[in-house]
């Protein structure tokens, strides 16, 4: 049988029973901004989700003896978010050198958040925690921020007829590609390996792109024919692009985090109208699943 704790949304009376306080003083907090919550035609309602993260946040003890995190996003490159992150004045700054790279910030106490979009071969999985090193955070939370559509960014009007991801080990192709702890890395040596193509065979550009827009760029610019990437960056660009895989792109951060003021904002700005129009915009997104908490250590 459903109980309300088990509700998406809670009221204020059902708050007041799950924490074991009087209604006065939810009233209290929501008053203080303390309390994650929000006002639908006047009624407040409070999201499970969130609310259990605020009481375990609670629960790990005095959060003013520990190092202040920086305000800074680092991880993938992610057109939308990047957007999003300027557009809602979260005041994040971005630090976008793939996700390895994210991941090793965020470990450190160098980033608030880190944008994350690595397979595990063996699972066939996104975000693993276990799997990225992150096994041992015992405050880690992961939110989806999107499922991407992946493919092949190629030329305009697409001159040397390039149609599937085996194409790209034709002599001619000069494939653009990522730095080697890039999710796009990794997705790009699993789909060549399920084709049974070797990376050796692919006559890579000089120089690795250090982000989705920067690889799109250099297919534009005529250094390379082809790559892997986010089919939003291919819109961008004005290139063309052929689906290939759909990925799962979800912010890494601690659980303390989650209710600083920068992610909040960043969180609050992708509830309104003109977000899901430029998700729309771009391409390439789907939002389903925004905002789902996908795992709580």
């Amino acid at each position: 049988m459903e109980t309300p704790a088990t509700h998406a949304y809670l009221t204020t009376a059902e708050v007041a029973d799950y924490l074991r306080l009087k209604e006065r003083k939810v009233y209290d907090l929501v008053r203080q901004g303390e309390i994650p919550c929000v006002r639908i035609t006047g009624k407040l309602l409070f999201p499970r989700q969130s609310l259990d993260l605020w009481l375990m946040s609670h629960l790990e003890g005095d959060q003013a003896s520990r190092r202040p995190v920086p305000s800074v996003l680092a991880g993938s490159q992610d057109p939308l978010l990047e957007w999003a992150v300027r557009e809602s004045g979260s005041g994040l700054a971005l630090l976008c050198h793939g996700s390895g790279d994210g991941v090793r910030r965020l470990l450190d106490g160098d980033a608030m958040l880190a944008g994350l979009h690595l397979l595990d071969p063996e699972s066939g999985r996104y975000n693993e925690p276990a799997r990225l090193g992150l096994g041992g955070m015992r405050d880690l939370v992961m939110v989806r921020w999107a499922q991407r559509r992946q493919g092949l960014l190629l030329a305009p009007d697409n001159p040397l007829g390039i149609r599937r991801l085996a194409d790209l080990a034709r002599p001619a192709v000069r494939v653009a590609h990522r730095q080697p702890d890039a999710g796009a890395a990794r997705l790009l040596g699993l789909l060549l390996a399920r084709e049974g193509i070797g990376v050796e065979r692919l006559t890579l550009a000089g120089h690795p792109s250090l982000s989705e827009d920067d690889l799109a760029l250099s297919i534009r610019q005529g250094e390379a024919d082809a790559g892997l990437g986010v089919e939003a960056a291919a819109r961008r660009q004005g290139l063309a692009f052929v689906p290939l895989h759909e990925e799962a792109f979800d912010l890494a951060l601690r659980r303390r985090s989650y209710f600083e003021p920068p992610i909040q904002r960043l969180l609050a700005f992708a509830r309104e109208p003109r977000f899901r129009e430029r998700a729309e915009a771009l391409g390439g997104y789907d939002l389903g699943d925004l905002g789902r908490v996908v795992f709580n250590a």
